[in-house]
């Protein structure tokens, strides 16, 4: 058996994030299907992780299988041809039999937009900041307090069926990209359902005055979902890049 890694983009806004769900159409379903159009027949695909819906990924890597061995380049080719425009295949690339795509990711690395203007040209991929422009310096102060923990259930969706809420931050910082533009970005060795919304959520509380970063940190400690901020919108949100060691791949 033969097992290949798909690195691909997508934009969320229309789908129900990446997981196959009941009722809404999925990133997961929509490339199974093509999948399965190509080599014509089911073929499961096993992602890096769930994005939530609406949010948009420049980077994922999903695993599939296959008995004999592929073309790789024809099989990217083949996939962006049938798949909707708002989704592309980077590559593929054969891997090791027993390299998982989300067990084995040794990183992944979020991006969350904020604008403090209105601009026609970013609302679908930035959540606008109403009123007074947030502290960013307090935000960062508060940003840096992340690395001193490993349980972040209090950014956790509620009732998961994950074993643990550890995580191990290695990245978390605001930068500005433009007068009004500003970027989070947050990298982590794995993340908890809805872990990033929520972080963002709660610093932009202490950007506005509402949580010092004192009382950001005792969020933290609080180990409480309803200690936190209320979650940010997911439209501003890009998971941005996931990282392998580099002994999984035969190509």
């Amino acid at each position: 058996m033969h097992r290949y890694f798909i690195y691909m983009a997508y934009d969320g806004t229309r789908y129900h994030g990446w997981q196959i769900q009941p009722n809404g159409i999925s990133v997961q379903q929509t490339l199974m299907e093509a999948l399965a159009t190509f080599m014509r027949r089911e073929v499961e695909i096993v992602g890096a992780g769930r994005t939530d819906a609406g949010v948009h990924a420049r980077l994922m890597v999903a695993h599939f299988d296959w008995e004999e061995p592929l073309d790789t380049a024809a099989v990217a080719e083949k996939l962006n041809r049938i798949l909707p425009p708002d989704i592309s295949v980077y590559k593929v690339r054969e891997v090791r039999a027993d390299a998982h795509a989300r067990f084995d990711a040794t990183y992944r690395t979020y991006h969350y937009y904020v604008s403090t203007s209105k601009s026609p040209f970013s609302r679908f991929y930035s959540c606008r900041i109403l009123g007074e422009s947030p502290d960013f310096e307090q935000m960062n102060k508060a940003a840096k307090t992340l690395f001193d923990y490993i349980d972040f259930t209090s950014f956790s969706k509620l009732h998961t069926d994950v074993k643990t809420n550890n995580c191990r931050i290695m990245q978390a910082y605001w930068k500005q990209l433009g007068e009004n533009e500003w970027c989070f970005t947050i990298q982590a060795d794995r993340f908890l359902r809805n872990m990033v919304r929520a972080i963002v959520g709660t610093l932009l509380e202490v950007g506005k005055g509402k949580l010092t970063v004192d009382g950001f940190r005792k969020v933290i400690e609080a180990k409480d979902r309803g200690r936190a901020g209320t979650s940010a919108p997911g439209h501003a949100l890009f998971l941005e890049d996931v990282g392998y060691p580099e002994e999984l791949f035969l190509d």
